[in-house]
This record gives structure tokens, sequence and C-alpha cells, in this order.
């Protein structure tokens, strides 16, 4: 079974394609700038070299069709016709209450995403021209629906329920939901993997670090707690994000410069951060590299991100009753040896203790990084969210055949 897995966003689309009878990536790629000038298919088949076709590509449907001519390609494709494609998985972002597992995708279903773009403005929209674009180009093919909120469904009430009055959640559905599901989904069974243990006998604090970033408490398989909230915006320190602050802030801000409520919701989602304190970039490197040079504001945001991250992991694991192991995924959790040696600095009361030779060693790879003896097992995974949703979606494909 070839199934491929779209994730859309507002003008650029990943695709990858999976041969899941050996849970194989055939080719993955991205098209960007998709609506503006100097658009890019950039392709990689598994088996030779990547390649960027540009064109006029106005809209998430003409997209979806260069994906498909280019995944038929005489030179870089990798299946001969369009039918050898026999699913679609979707990354939703937000699936709200009523989604707490993937789905296949119908006309009801896709009118209950539609009414979650209220509460998740900058994803959902981007997710529905996706499907609707694939729903167009491949007509008749299922298509299915993976979602970010779904891993964090069983949450207990304690750890979603924000402090305001009730009714707010159940008049409006305000309460945590959590993003990058699947992601914590994947690394934290990949490190019970690797460790040799059950995933229902583990503790595990996973952090998915990138220009987005969250961290969950998985306890015995289950994310009973993460960083992200109603929206992506609370929690950790990010990219461009704010996350924590107090709530009182944007009403103080909003007032005194006169913001409207889109400025002060771009002011917190895009110009904060990391971007924010160091004035110097949204990307991790740079501000390493700033800092490394004596650039205040730049080791200050460094500072203030993995300071949190190990408030996090010390408060997650007071919330689990104990730690087995903690993982780092994503850009930065994959590729940073500095950001993972300064958020486990001065955890080792816990047991945390790297080994300083692996940490240096891991960068993109899957490693074990900590000390043989230490009673806390530290990880680097990269992570495959791709294939969580390609999993996902064969085996709702495959219930279908069985009916």
């Amino acid at each position: 079974m070839n199934i491929l897995v779209v994730n859309a966003g507002s003008s650029s689309i990943k695709y990858q394609l999976f041969n899941m009878d050996e849970e194989k990536s055939l080719a993955k790629g991205m098209v960007s700038r998709i609506g503006m000038s100097g658009a890019i298919v950039t392709h990689k088949p598994f088996d030779r070299k990547e390649v960027k076709v540009s064109g006029e590509i106005l809209d998430h449907i003409v997209a979806i069709g260069y994906v498909i001519s280019i995944l038929l390609s005489t030179n870089h494709g990798v299946i001969k016709d369009k039918s050898e494609i026999n699913a679609v998985g979707h990354r939703v972002v937000h699936g709200g209450e009523r989604f707490t597992q993937s789905i296949l995708i119908d006309a009801d279903v896709l009118s209950e995403i539609r009414n979650l773009i209220d509460i998740a403005p900058l994803h959902n929209p981007h997710n529905v021209r996706g499907i609707q674009a694939c729903q167009k180009t491949l007509p008749g093919i299922p298509q299915v629906a993976v979602f970010d909120t779904a891993f964090h469904h069983q949450m207990p009430p304690m750890a979603y329920i924000y402090g305001i009055p009730y009714v707010m959640y159940k008049d409006y559905g305000i309460r945590r939901y959590g993003f990058h599901g699947t992601s914590h989904y994947y690394v934290s069974h990949r490190a019970a993997e690797m460790l040799g243990k059950p995933i229902d006998k583990l503790k595990i604090v996973t952090c998915h670090l990138g220009n987005g970033a969250s961290i969950a408490a998985v306890k015995d398989g289950v994310s009973i707690d993460t960083s992200m909230g109603f929206t992506p915006l609370e929690g950790l320190l990010m990219g461009t994000r704010s996350g924590d602050i107090d709530p009182a802030i944007p009403l103080w801000i909003m007032g005194r410069e006169e913001l409207s409520l889109n400025e002060a919701n771009t002011l917190l989602n895009k110009h904060s951060g990391l971007m924010g304190i160091s004035g110097v970039s949204s990307d991790m490197r740079d501000i390493i590299d700033a800092s490394g040079k004596g650039n205040t504001n730049a080791n200050l945001a460094l500072d203030i991100y993995c300071y949190r991250l190990k408030k996090y992991i010390g408060s997650y694991a007071a919330a689990m009753g104990g730690l087995d192991a903690v993982v780092f995924t994503a850009g930065v959790g994959e590729n940073s040896s500095v950001v993972r040696q300064m958020t486990c600095d001065g955890l080792e009361f816990l047991g945390v203790e790297l080994n300083q030779a692996k940490n240096q060693e891991a960068i993109g790879k899957e490693m074990i990084i900590s000390s043989d003896n230490a009673k806390i097992k530290v990880l680097a995974i990269p992570t495959n969210e791709e294939l969580v949703i390609a999993r996902d979606t064969k085996e709702i494909v495959d219930k279908i055949g069985q009916k």
C-alpha cells in the first residue's frame, strides 16, 4: 500500500510518499511560495538526487497537481500511475474535543474541521485547503485526518481546565489541547524500544524543540500534561512566540500601545520569543553563534530558553511521580548539543547525567546520550511525524477494506 502524507501550510505543502508494506519512504519534498512569484517544488526520490522545479503555482490545488506530476515523472518519479497512491494522510493541527483519534474524512468531518478554524485560525484553514486539493486531484481515494491534538486527549481535567469561569469551557471549549502530538507519540514509543522496556511502564518527558516548541509528560504511554494549551502560543519560549507570560501583559500593552486584537496576536506570535529577546534571529543556530560572540541579548535568550525547559522537565517529573527518560527531538532538540547540555545541567539531583562525547556526536542521530550509569536516560531521537500519519492512515484504510 502506498500512502501520500500531506502537511499543508498557508504558502507551502510538505509531502512524503510511503510504501507501507516495507514502511519505506519512496520520495519526499515540499512545494514552497504557493500563490507567490518564484514558487518551487523541491523533490527528493529515495534513490536519487534532490531536484527543484519552479512554476506558477497559484493555489493548493495546483500545488498538489505538481506533486502528483513529479511523483509520476519519468526522470524523478517513483510511481507510474496515480492509481498507485492508495490513500492520503493529512496532518490537521487542531481536532478540538471531537476528534480524539485519526479519522476517515467525509463531508461531516471536513465541516467539523472548518468549524475549528475559530480556535486554530493560523493552521486549520490551510489544512482544509490541502484536503480539498487532494480530493479534487485524487478523487475517490480515501483521505484520512491525523490530528496534532489527539495524543493529548487523555489528559485529566486538572491538567487541561484553566482557572477561568467553567462556563467558558462549556460554551467555547476553552481548555488545554496540546499540539505536536504525532511527534510526542513517535519519540516516546521509540524511546521505549531503544531502552528495551514496555511503554506502559515508563515515565518519559518528551521535548519537541523546533521553531514551535512543546514538552509533554508521557506516563505509561499516555500524555498526562503538555506545555502548549488552547493554542500553540502557551508554554516554552519559541522562535517567535512568547510562551508563558502573565495574561495581564497583552492587555496592558494593548492599552499603552493602542494595539488591535490582530496586532497583539501578531506581537505575541511573530515578534516575540528568541527573536524578540535577542533581536538577532528566531533560529537557534544564529542565537548560539551570536551568544558565542558576546551578544548579551542572544545569550539571555539562550539562557531563558533552556531555563524554561529545565523547569518544565522538573515539574513534569513531579506530576508523574518520577522520571525514567528525557527525549530531545525536532530541529533544535535533534541538532543542538548546546541546548541539551544547558538544559540538563542542574538536573543531576534527579539522576540526569550526560555523556559529553555522545551528546556532541548526536547531531541528527538516534542515540542514548546519557552516561551508562545514569539513573535517568537522555535520548536524542529524530522525529518522524509523517510515518505516524502514514501508519494511522493505513490502519484506517485497512479497516475499510475489511468491512
